[in-house]
């Protein structure tokens, strides 16, 4: 991460390109490809109609109209607040009073190459224009979450997602322990072929980047949270991560459906790329969805129920969707943050300690509940809750 603060804290990521990159192989489309039914109606459904389906049909109360109203997140420079005790101190109260009210904000001094960004979001390009029958080589199985998926209809059958996904998880490594690394490669490999390897290389130094990143940002809310720069970093040195490529494509009802409904993220913490100038973020506020836009160079973060759990309550996981539009598709990268499975989610120890609000439980717990169980939505902890301690007859009398 140090090699590129200082470089480049301040350099754009370069407009996507419409061409094809040469991240991918030229597949062929297969015009006597059998895949599944689910599948193949949903990606009937990004060749423009009139209408959409009845599936992708929100309610009112979730699709309700957005408010043109941005919201106000500060931008945390996390390159300063490694290098310096003031950068350190500015950065750690920023991040203290967003996190206390609606857990999000943006951070420049990141580090990340907007070379390797701009790679990540052209191999997402280039893999969702891939045919059907290719991308189903990658789709996930049941009650997982590595794999690709259109509009989540292997899971549910109503308030469907306008959306793409590819997912697959990353694993983190002893630095000295990296350059053998291989985990997300051998996943594009296995799913997709040999011909997918320098896609999988392309992802596998995105993760590793924002691996770093996000171990950075950890070291600053264990500064606001008066825990030292080490408490979190160390928590979630050895962690389980997810990375997911998603895409949007243009709707001709966009006020009836979104690319992705409101939900708060059950994992610690998100970072998220936004490609290009297309908005769609939005996070629910005092009553209003506001929008978070692109802004160039700059990443999205924002704390998850994991991390709500671990700060017990002091930080907020906050409710957000994704909007579409009719004449534009939108592309983004979500980076989550995750521990190890099998290790303990806890408040740590406190001299003055409060009640607890959320009982012990492991990543793994929590994954399984929400891949198997539960849509994730406003109430994901307190549902978790009770189904790891379900009340009994005797709780009851």
């Amino acid at each position: 991460l140090s090699n590129f603060l200082e470089a480049n804290a301040a350099m754009p990521f370069p407009a996507m390109e419409v061409a094809r990159s040469p991240h991918l192989p030229c597949v062929p489309v297969d015009a006597n490809a059998t895949d599944s039914n689910s599948a193949t109606d949903v990606l009937d459904l990004w060749r423009q109609q009139k209408q959409i389906p009845a599936p992708f049909v929100w309610p009112n109360a979730d699709a309700r109209p957005s408010s043109m109203l941005e919201l106000d997140v500060p931008v945390v420079d996390i390159g300063a607040a490694l290098h310096s005790a003031a950068g350190m101190g500015r950065a750690a109260a920023q991040v203290a009073e967003a996190c206390a009210s609606h857990g999000f904000f943006q951070v420049t001094g990141h580090g990340v190459d907007p070379a390797l960004a701009r790679a990540a979001l052209d191999g997402a390009a280039d893999f969702f224009r891939l045919p059907l029958a290719t991308k189903q080589g990658a789709r996930r199985s049941p009650g997982t979450v590595e794999g690709y998926a259109s509009a989540h209809a292997d899971r549910f059958a109503a308030k469907l997602p306008w959306k793409e996904t590819l997912s697959f998880s990353h694993n983190h490594d002893d630095v000295g322990a990296r350059g053998n690394s291989h985990v997300v490669v051998d996943y594009f490999t296995s799913a997709l072929g040999d011909d997918f390897k320098h896609l999988g290389e392309v992802y596998q130094e995105y993760c590793e980047a924002m691996e770093e990143a996000s171990l950075a940002i950890m070291e600053v809310l264990g500064m606001s949270l008066g825990l030292g720069r080490g408490y979190y970093r160390d928590y979630f040195a050895d962690g389980s991560s997810i990375m997911r490529c998603n895409y949007y494509p243009r709707c001709p009802e966009p006020d009836r459906t979104l690319g992705t409904g409101p939900h708060c993220d059950p994992s610690a913490l998100t970072i998220l790329l936004q490609d290009g100038d297309v908005d769609g973020l939005q996070v629910l506020v005092d009553g209003a969805w506001r929008f978070v836009r692109p802004k160039t160079g700059e990443l999205v973060v924002n704390i998850g129920d994991t991390f709500m759990a671990l700060s017990n309550g002091r930080y907020k996981s906050c409710l957000h969707r994704a909007v579409v539009h009719r004449e534009k598709e939108r592309r983004s990268l979500a980076y989550f943050l995750a521990p190890r499975e099998d290790r303990v989610v806890r408040p740590p120890p406190s001299p003055a300690p409060a009640p607890r609000l959320y009982p012990d439980f492991t990543w793994a717990e929590l994954m399984r509940f929400t891949q198997r169980h539960y849509r994730a939505d406003a109430r994901t902890l307190d549902a978790f809750a009770r189904w790891l301690d379900p009340p009994t007859c005797s709780k009851l009398l």
